[in-house]
């Protein structure tokens, strides 16, 4: 599976962003997909994940009210929607496909990841 994040860019405090993850080479549509973030100086951490039929979602605690982790079968895309933005939201987001279909907050459970998309959000 290739994956390809897209949709970062520069965006106020308190406004809104979304990212999208598409899948090629081969569908992703029976795996659990994640959202992780790194920031400089930082290490990577968790953000959300979503199961494969998208029944079940996952979000880190910073994160949560604000994001919204959905996916589109139909298109093999997984979006982040990310309201009320805050500046310690600002990093690189990387999306994953996890080994299986339930989605994980651990990183080595995910084995395909994106390039990254750069979000930064100004105060």
């Amino acid at each position: 599976v290739q994956l390809q994040a897209s949709g970062g860019g520069l965006v106020q405090a308190g406004g809104s962003l979304r990212l999208s993850c598409a899948a090629s080479r081969r569908t992703f549509s029976n795996n659990a997909v994640g959202w992780f973030r790194q920031a400089p100086g930082k290490e990577r951490e968790f953000v959300a994940s979503i199961s494969w039929n998208g029944g079940r979602t996952q979000y880190a605690d910073t994160v949560k009210a604000r994001f919204t982790i959905f996916r589109d079968s139909a298109k093999n895309t997984v979006y982040l929607q990310m309201n009320s933005l805050k500046p310690e939201d600002a990093a690189v987001y990387y999306c994953a496909s996890a080994r299986g279909p339930v989605g994980s907050s651990y990183y080595k459970d995910y084995n395909y990841w994106g390039q990254g998309t750069q979000v930064t959000v100004s105060s």
